[in-house]
């Protein structure tokens, strides 16, 4: 016999249960270990030679624009940009936030509109709407925007995946670099970590997530063999910590204010519903985010910055495919214009002046004294009274941003290694949200960059940068060791140990402000003077393969160590072969 229930005795029964299932979840469920995300191990990154400019010397003073808007009726362009001073060519071509009579831009008959925009999920969603009302209709106004370089594998795959519904012709491509960062963009945290980074262990970075900025955080870890945990909602004691932030200036205010917030520990590898209350210990940032931190804190010190990756951070331009196309001859007059404002900023300190007053007004925030000291870069005291190097930027010429894309003389293409790098990096620790990002050949057009090159070659004698390097290394940045297999008894090395030669030359590229030391090391089997022989061989064995991939002369120090310097016990096997190791030290 069915037994019937009221009205009143169902939801009792209702509650009762739901209350259950809430009790379980909260005592039981809620308290029982989870897996957590693995903390990533990066590995060591290698990035290309960046050096630093000096005044380019052939450049013919131009006259500076005048402050009237232009009326040339070219082609018109939005530019959307983040308050970068590597976009000062950008700013003294154009003359102002819109084009004016006399400037460069004026005369390659274009007229831009320049807007600073710092969220770059509105920069995606400009992109897309330009992209569907160009389709509709030819004559809308372009849209450009330019970004950190290292970031764009991020950006590609988001922005990509939006137009794929357009069809190919409307994906997106890079096509131009005007500068770079060379300084300003950096890792900074508490002087410990630059003693022994492994003081990072344990504590908090606040950035904005797969980001540039986070991405130096996570070369330097790499190069130093620390780990990251990419969970922003839990903590590792073992690994360094995320703590996310909206964008460059919200990641400074974070450690400013004190911010805090709670974070499930892990142990084991497992999530425990036991918490832990985390600050601010680090920052990753670029200016005024830093210029911030200094003056209303201190407490920080720059661990790593793009002064020593000085290749990862070049200011990478983009546009549609189609309206890039369409307008070929605009955007290689468009490139002759940046490449002589590069010139004129890089040559003549009115000029410099120039493209900082016109960033004040593109901003509007500070004025054109602020823009042009941090461009510059220098030393300061923090709010602490610590010294510390604030800002700095590079503004290229023709020479510089051939160089960058593999057009120049020595034909490595820095950024095709900076992109796969950081893209690498960006699967391997947010894989279910970036299982993949668009292939470089295919976002990146050097036909644009590459038909200047070969049709203005007069455009090409200004003075490309040029790193210096100190005669050896007394100041590590990183060190890590790598087993490179040699022939018994030899310094030939063997073809399987061609990938990981690769890959330090990949971080080397990136690192493009740092000397590379290689530093061979033996066990203790065997005579001493025999092994320091060996050691010496194959450090310059190493040494010599990656001067033939590209990298200078100048940047590569060689030296053998013999089995003086072993990291494990010689009395066993095991220890043996982890000391028969080659060391790669970045330094200065």
């Amino acid at each position: 016999m069915a037994i019937k229930v009221k009205p009143g005795g169902k939801v009792l029964g209702i509650v009762l249960l739901l209350g259950a299932i809430y009790a379980g979840k909260v005592l039981w469920w809620d308290k029982r270990p989870q897996e957590a995300k693995a903390s990533t191990e990066i590995g060591k990154v290698s990035l290309p030679d960046a050096p630093e400019a000096s005044l380019a010397g052939n450049a013919t003073k131009l006259e500076l624009p005048s402050a009237d808007e232009a009326a040339n009726g070219g082609t018109k362009v939005s530019w959307k940009i983040m308050a970068w001073n590597s976009q000062f060519p950008l700013m003294y071509a154009n003359g102002g936030p819109k084009t004016t009579k006399g400037s460069l831009v004026d005369k390659a008959n274009m007229q831009i509109e320049v807007v600073r925009q710092d969220d770059c999920n509105k920069s995606v969603a400009d992109m897309v709407k330009f992209a569907q009302d160009y389709k509709s209709n030819p004559n809308t106004p372009g849209v450009f925007a330019s970004f950190m370089g290292d970031g764009m594998p991020m950006f590609f795959a988001a922005l990509a995946k939006e137009l794929e519904p357009l069809g190919p012709e409307y994906q997106p491509i890079a096509f131009y670099s005007m500068g770079k960062s060379y300084g300003e963009d950096k890792l900074m945290g508490p002087a410990e970590w630059k003693v022994d980074p492994k003081n990072a262990l344990g504590k908090t970075v606040a950035c904005v997530l797969r980001d540039g900025d986070m991405n130096i955080l996570v070369k330097w870890a790499g190069d130093n063999g620390l780990r990251v945990n990419p969970d922003e909602t839990s903590f590792d004691r073992n690994a360094i910590n995320l703590i996310a932030a909206n964008d460059f200036l919200d990641a400074a205010n974070k450690y400013i204010a004190g911010y805090t917030e709670s974070r499930k520990l892990i142990e084991n590898g497992k999530k425990l519903a036991k918490d832990t209350t985390v600050g601010v210990d680090g920052v990753a940032t670029w200016t005024p985010g830093d210029v911030n931190i200094a003056q209303k804190k201190g407490g920080l010190i720059n661990i790593a910055t793009t002064r020593e990756y000085a290749a990862q951070m070049p200011n990478i331009t983009i546009t549609i495919k189609k309206f890039a196309n369409d307008h070929r001859t605009d955007i290689e007059n468009l490139i002759m214009a940046l490449a002589q404002a590069g010139d004129q900023v890089r040559s003549f300190n009115d000029a410099k002046q120039f493209a900082a007053d016109v960033s004040a007004k593109v901003y509007n925030e500070q004025n054109g004294a602020y823009w042009l000291k941090y461009y510059n870069g220098g030393e300061e005291k923090d709010a602490q009274g610590v010294n510390i190097h604030l800002g700095g930027s590079m503004a290229y010429n023709l020479a510089d941003a051939a160089n960058m894309f593999g057009l120049g003389d020595d034909k490595l293409d820095r950024y095709k290694i900076v992109y796969g790098t950081f893209g690498d990096i960006l699967v391997k620790m947010y894989p279910e949200l970036v299982p993949s990002y668009p292939v470089y050949n295919k976002v990146v057009d050097k036909s644009f960059l590459a038909s200047v090159v070969s049709n203005h070659p007069e455009l090409l004698t200004g003075t490309a940068i040029k790193e210096q390097y100190a005669t050896e290394i007394t100041k590590e940045v990183s060190s890590k060791s790598v087993q490179v297999q040699f022939e018994t008894g030899s310094a030939v090395i063997k073809p399987e140990s061609y990938a990981v030669l690769d890959d330090i030359l990949k971080s080397a590229v990136v690192a493009e402000g740092l000397k590379l030391g290689i530093y061979g090391h033996t066990d203790n089997v065997g005579n001493d003077a025999s092994n320091l022989k060996l050691s010496n061989e194959r450090a310059e064995s190493v040494r010599a393969y990656l001067q033939g991939k590209g990298l200078a002369a100048a940047r590569l120090e060689s030296k053998g160590y013999g089995a003086s310097k072993p990291e494990a016990d010689n009395g066993t096997a095991e220890g043996r072969a982890k000391n028969r190791r080659v060391q790669i030290v970045l330094g200065n």
